[in-house]
């Protein structure tokens, strides 16, 4: 491609808007730009590298037993109200009508579409396994999109969906998948992490995510050398023993002006963790007081897989309704509790701890010397808590360590959740009816981009692997005035496009500093530049990566790029 007619509009100053690097560097880059809120366009040089991302992906599904189909965006409601997903997805469906008021829906995941479409074509055990995907546009409301397309209304993504006739035969599917995973990213060169995740609206018995580790990474992971799981799945469990402590008197104190956990800690010289925080919610419209040590944080995937109920149906209660259930904000607790209609949840470490600390449902005032089962009682949730540095793995009893990360592929055992629900079955080898066992795997498309840029720029710009590189070298020539410097540019240019090498020729009439800002802005991995040993036929030969200029023989450059670009052509 030769740049005086390439449509590449880097940007010289940072943008504004722009919150980590990969963001800042696509929109200086000239790859893409935004059209509206979460909504952007693939320029170029980035749809170059999102098509080779998705041969990646084919290639490996392929290998791997998969059969590509494509269907439309846009998904009928009576599926979604057949899987009882229809009102429980949540707002980050966009929902539409069409000129006779059917309704549709933007597919958001297409786990019901996938079903339909198999329902009464697969009708025994003998079509089984089937393993069938596609590469499509996903659309998602987002509350706050950001991060570039990292978080955006609309992506590209890869699903894919298994069909099996028993458990046993998805869990086997689902190991494939899980390999066929490590071979795509292994190949696009990500550093990852494989973490136990939560099936949250996907629902089923087990989900995985594969997280490319990046310290801008929006999602925190917890891992040991034997266990790794999202900040939302990874296991809580606080060692507390105080079996022998004596349970003293209830009293009522004084504390003014003492809202917060901190606040209470310190005025009556209590350790936070004994300090019990209350989380007033309304859900749907049920309240819900939720109890957990003070020295936490709720986490809000483990409340809603223990509801089983969307996480856009709960809300932080008003002061109004805090009021109207007999207690006051900042001072709910569990005892004496006027309203029989509450529920009560209690985190199962807080039934273990003596003479705690709860808020007496009476302004400015707490109850110390609180006790589990003489005092109060509520539902107990094994565990709701957020999993923060320095707490213990269960499973190696090591110091979890902490790294922030990128989602880009994730894999679900659905089990019969959707088979059920839409009735989806096959005849087996006795001629009964039975209900297919499903596994759903995702790999983020575009957001896989954002990965590799976030684990491979410098302050300079991108430093792209070969494998997706929009293009694997680019010819800089100093002066399109001298004939001698075009014409040897132009000759290697048009050997290696022989050669089948993509390749750039920046043939603009631009100031140097101009062209080698812009080359490293845009991150090719190979470079050659004509300059003034052109008549002797000397180029500069250089990595994106190194940056390192070496003078040698147009012929060895050539020879260099050739070996190179070898595997990639």
């Amino acid at each position: 491609m030769r740049m005086e007619k390439m449509y590449m509009p880097t940007l010289k100053e940072e943008p504004k808007d722009a919150e980590i690097p990969s963001h800042r560097l696509m929109l200086r880059a000239g790859m893409i730009r935004r059209s509206a809120s979460g909504i952007y366009s693939y320029l170029p040089l980035c749809y170059r590298v999102v098509r080779k991302i998705e041969d990646i992906v084919r290639e490996e599904m392929d290998r791997f037993g998969g059969q590509e189909i494509l269907m439309s965006a846009l998904q009928p409601k009576e599926i979604w109200v057949e899987s009882g997903r229809w009102d429980t997805f949540g707002p980050e469906m966009f929902k539409l009508r069409d000129r006779n008021d059917r309704e549709f829906c933007l597919g958001p995941t297409a786990e019901e579409y996938f079903t339909q479409l198999i329902t009464n074509e697969i009708t025994s055990y003998k079509q089984l396994p089937l393993n069938i995907y596609q590469i499509q546009t996903k659309y998602r409301d987002e509350k706050r999109p950001r991060f570039g397309i990292n978080r955006a209304r609309e992506f590209l993504m890869k699903d894919a969906y298994t069909f099996d006739m028993d458990q046993e035969a998805m869990e086997a599917s689902y190991e494939n998948m899980w390999k066929c995973y490590e071979q795509v990213f292994d190949r696009l060169g990500l550093d990852y992490k494989i973490v136990e995740g939560d099936s949250g609206a996907m629902g089923g018995n087990a989900s995985h995510e594969f997280v490319a580790l990046a310290s801008t990474g929006e999602g925190a992971i917890y891992y040991s050398d034997d266990y790794a799981a999202t900040d939302e799945k990874a296991q809580v469990h606080l060692e507390i023993h105080e079996e022998g402590v004596e349970e003293r008197e209830v009293e009522k104190v004084h504390t003014p002006n003492c809202k917060t956990i901190a606040e209470v800690s310190s005025f009556l010289d209590y350790d936070e963790m004994h300090c019990v925080k209350a989380v007033d919610l309304m859900v749907k419209d049920q309240e819900v007081l939720v109890f957990i040590p003070g020295d936490r944080e709720l986490n809000m995937a483990k409340l809603v897989a223990y509801l089983s109920v969307p996480e856009h149906e709960i809300r932080m209660m008003e002061a109004h309704e805090i009021r109207a259930i007999g207690s006051f904000e900042g001072y709910t607790g569990p005892v004496g509790l006027e309203n029989e209609n509450i529920r009560v949840i209690i985190d199962e470490s807080v039934t273990k701890m003596k003479n705690i600390v709860v808020g007496a449902n009476e302004e400015e005032y707490h109850l110390i010397n609180v006790n589990y089962k003489r005092d109060f009682d509520g539902e107990i949730a094994e565990d709701l808590l957020l999993v923060q540095e320095g707490d213990i793995c269960p499973v190696t009893g090591e110091a979890f360590k902490t790294a922030r990360g990128i989602e880009v592929g994730n894999i679900f055992q659905l089990g019969k959740k959707y088979s059920t629900s839409l009735g989806a079955g096959f005849l087996d080898q006795q001629g009964k009816e039975k209900e297919f066992w499903m596994g759903s795997y995702g790999i983020g498309i575009t957001r896989s981009v954002t990965a590799i840029i976030e684990q491979n720029h410098d302050d300079n710009g991108i430093i792209w692997p070969m494998i997706v590189a929009p293009y694997h070298v680019i010819i800089t020539v100093i002066s399109t005035k001298d004939e001698g410097q075009m014409a040897l540019g132009e000759k290697i240019y048009e050997e290696l496009q022989e050669k089948k090498v993509e390749v750039l020729l920046d043939d603009r009439k631009e100031r140097p500093g101009v062209k080698f800002n812009d080359r490293d802005l845009i991150g090719i991995p190979l470079r050659i530049t004509v300059g003034r040993g052109a008549k002797d036929e000397v180029v500069e030969y250089s990595t994106r990566k190194e940056m390192e200029n070496e003078e040698i023989n147009v012929h060895d450059a050539i020879e260099r790029v050739l070996e190179a670009t070898k595997n990639y052509r």
